[in-house]
């Protein structure tokens, strides 16, 4: 398949020659375009980082686990293409040498492309914006500083221009376009499907494919294992599994909605749920990773998967033209199996609307960007002081994301009480014999799942007052 993108202002049409080159190696070594840097090559440290249009949103990415395909009729900027074509530096550019905000200079391109990135949304949430991005001699104190300085600065026409013109060219809604190709939007094939319809078709044709969502997963398989992983679908094309649908009980979203979407939608409605979101990993990798992706890999530590157990979220599951629904809890079926057939796929995620009571805590090494050492996600009703129901889940506590059954049970029925909770915590060891390994000991995630219990009792028993949050980052009077 030949790709076709815009890469700084000029048109590329290529053939990759593997459906896994990645975009940072076809940057450095095929086009020369060094500033772009190799650092942890898994999408960690954001020296890496490009700016992605679309003609709708402009993302900042990882190029190290981005592969080739899956930005055809799309716009990148790198480093080297941020300035106006007259010279002129961008706004980030310049508040950067002000503030002296690079030493080394080596992680300074990453910086500055999700700088910009943010500068175009006119987002000015720097330390979220930003927490995908490792500086290990210059500070942040003068990068945040450089990032906070720009905030009014107009947005440079030639980022707002051009994408959206070439995204309208490969919708086919532009006629005209001088020399350029008369038509170049892609057909669909067998590993390029357009729809869900026609990921249904092709996988049932090649049940053994890698489905690649956002890569942020099978990436590392390709940079890190050296895996050859075709055949391949991509699912970037599939634009109706990238729809959010809304009632009165529910949202269903599609499997391709990355999870910065998810956050949104979900966070008015589910505000723990949506703090918890903040800190997956960081911004490149929340723009990329997909809610079904990270339910479909089957991680014993993904993190979506516990507060969607517990608010009782359900998987539509699809082979060709067959649909089944399952309760999301009921697909983890063991370490590594899920109850998937082969060419079946997660096609939607349906979340129920409640009352909010529900509480998530990630615990993990570092608070931004890190994988949890144990994640739990607490669904407790309570009716006239007395527990009426109660869902639980934990990630990182078993081999599978997995509810507390015999927490819940010794729960139900029981007064609203300190007593009661107290009473509950020796049934962890019935639900969980957790492992131990680099992030934390067998003790200590036990322990520590007793005590969101408790730290899940102190919320719902005593809400923050309007305005105000129970953050351990914050401190109120």
């Amino acid at each position: 398949m030949t790709l076709t993108f815009l890469l700084n202002g000029e048109e590329i049409q290529v053939e990759p020659p593997s459906s896994t080159t990645t975009l940072l190696d076809f940057l450095r070594e095929t086009r020369g375009l060094t500033g772009t840097k190799e650092g942890c090559n898994e999408g960690d440290c954001g020296a890496c980082t490009v700016m992605v249009q679309d003609g709708t949103t402009t993302q900042a990415l990882n190029a190290c686990i981005l592969f080739l395909p899956q930005l055809h009729g799309k716009s990148i900027t790198t480093v080297e293409g941020l300035a106006a074509p007259d010279g002129t530096l961008h706004p980030v550019q310049q508040a950067m040498i002000t503030h002296h905000g690079s030493q080394c200079g080596f992680c300074t391109p990453g910086f500055v492309m999700s700088m910009a990135t943010a500068h175009t949304n006119g987002d000015t949430d720097h330390a979220d914006q930003l927490a995908g991005n490792l500086c290990r001699c210059t500070g942040y104190a003068p990068i945040l500083r450089a990032a906070k300085a720009c905030e009014d600065a107009p947005v440079p026409p030639h980022l707002t221009a051009t994408p959206f013109i070439f995204s309208e060219i490969l919708r086919g809604e532009v006629e005209d376009r001088g020399a350029a190709p008369p038509s170049i939007k892609p057909a669909p094939s067998l590993n390029h499907p357009t729809s869900a319809d026609d990921l249904a078709a092709a996988y049932a044709k090649q049940p053994d494919a890698t489905l690649i969502a956002g890569a942020t997963d099978v990436g590392l398989w390709v940079t890190k294992s050296l895996r050859d992983l075709d055949p391949v679908i991509f699912l970037e094309g599939c634009a109706d599994l990238k729809q959010i649908s809304e009632t009165d009980s529910a949202f269903t979203f599609g499997a391709m909605v990355d999870l910065n979407r998810t956050r949104k939608a979900l966070e008015p409605h589910y505000p723990s749920l949506g703090e918890m979101l903040r800190r997956f990993a960081s911004q490149q990798v929340r723009n990329a990773a997909t809610l079904g992706g990270n339910i479909a890999n089957g991680s014993p530590i993904g993190d979506s998967p516990p507060p969607l157990i517990a608010l009782g979220a359900t998987l539509t599951l699809r082979h060709g033209d067959r649909r089944r629904q399952i309760p999301l809890q009921d697909f983890f079926l063991d370490y590594g199996k899920q109850d998937r057939a082969p060419g079946e796929f997660v096609e939607t995620i349906t979340v129920p609307k409640q009352a909010d009571s529900l509480r998530v805590y990630k615990l993990s090494k570092r608070f931004d960007q890190d994988i949890s050492a144990v994640l739990g996600a607490f669904n407790i009703t309570v009716q006239d002081q007395i527990i009426t129901d109660a869902r639980i889940a934990f990630g990182g506590m078993a081999g599978i994301p997995k509810r507390a059954a015999h927490v819940e049970q010794a729960l139900i029925g029981q007064p609203w009480s300190q007593a009661s909770i107290q009473a509950a915590k020796p049934a962890f060891a019935q639900d969980f014999a957790p492992l131990s390994d680099m992030r934390a000991s067998s003790e200590y995630r036990l322990a520590t799942a007793q005590n969101m219990l408790e730290r899940a009792f102190a919320d719902l028993s005593n809400p923050p007052k309007p305005g105000h949050s129970t953050s351990v980052l914050e401190v109120h009077p």
